[in-house]
């Protein structure tokens, strides 16, 4: 692993603020960020970053080699929580098994976003159409984890399923309705749109997603406490899921012929885990599921590896292989 990425990353300015939050909540500060201003930034940064993938998209050519990129996208979503269930199940009940799984089969936006920020920073470029790849990756997880606790585990729900709701939680929630709803936005205005939103939707980019960063360091830190009596397969799970998963992103983004960037970007879409999207859909659909498994094991464990090791780790691979 190429070290010189990896302490390039560490001192950017996004990662130094999560690692502020992180240092905060350990020493018990009052910093805390208003959640009606971290709910703004978030919409902010998947606004910027579908906008800007929909300009990208326009630019460019839906081709055959899109196309193919797409469907491996949103085939590894339905097909790795197939996988996760059948190793959690050895340790855990159907349905905390099924949540897991869930979560690991769907993808992180913001570490999708902190990517994109790190290719930026090292002058590499990446396609539009992996902004769509990251939106279509974001629902068939959710589905496949709630079938996988209903046919193949406890089916004792309390009530009948609301296929209704679910399907609006998968594929009509916030994040993936702001995403879609940018991407074909900016794809629909081309190159005028671009230039009338830049200065908002690129310029400060950056420092939103500095501040975001601030409180997800101050939530991931909170979230991890709750792992402590969960034991090591869980913590491990975490860690060696994310790069397993990422190994399996650049060796379907090799096989495809991808530029590094989009390599990278696929690798932390598969290497990625939900904490936003998914926890919403299983506390409908999977209401025997214990939040406090899934959401710290992504959000404190999974994603903030990725944002500091996995992402330059993932890169100096790509650049190996590529070279």
């Amino acid at each position: 692993m190429n070290l010189d990425l990896v302490l390039d990353n560490l001192l950017s300015p996004p990662i130094l603020f999560f690692l502020l939050g992180v240092f905060a909540t350990l020493v018990k500060s009052d910093l805390e960020m208003p959640t009606q201003v971290a709910r703004f930034l978030s919409l902010y940064l998947l606004f910027a970053i579908g906008f800007q993938g929909g300009h990208k998209l326009a630019e460019s050519d839906l081709s055959i080699d899109v196309l193919w990129m797409l469907g491996a996208a949103s085939a590894t979503s339905f097909i790795v929580p197939f996988w996760c269930f059948a190793i959690l199940r050895w340790k855990l009940p159907a349905h905390d098994a099924a949540a897991i799984a869930a979560t690991y089969g769907s993808v992180s936006a913001v570490t999708f976003i902190t990517a994109v920020s790190f290719l930026k920073s090292e002058g590499v470029e990446y396609s539009g159409h992996m902004i769509a790849a990251m939106a279509l990756m974001e629902s068939p997880a959710i589905v496949v984890g709630v079938l996988l606790a209903r046919w193949l585990g406890d089916r004792e729900t309390g009530k009948p399923m609301n296929w209704g709701s679910l399907g609006r939680e998968a594929f009509l929630n916030g994040s993936v309705l702001v995403l879609m709803g940018s991407l074909i936005i900016g794809f629909s205005t081309g190159e005028k749109g671009w230039e009338s939103v830049k200065p908002l939707a690129y310029d400060p980019f950056k420092g939103v997603l500095c501040l975001f960063l601030l409180d997800m360091g101050l939530v991931a830190a909170r979230r991890i406490k709750d792992l402590k009596s969960s034991g090591v397969f869980l913590i491990a799970f975490s860690i060696i899921a994310a790069v397993v998963h990422a190994m399996l992103g650049i060796l379907i983004a090799k096989l495809l012929g991808a530029s590094q960037g989009d390599a990278l970007l696929l690798a932390v879409l598969v290497g990625g885990a939900s904490y936003i999207a998914v926890p919403a859909a299983v506390r409908l659909a999977i209401p025997k599921a214990n939040p406090s498994l899934y959401v710290p094991m992504s959000l404190g464990l999974t994603f903030p590896f990725n944002v500091i090791i996995g992402i330059p780790l993932y890169y100096s691979i790509i650049q190996s292989l590529w070279s």
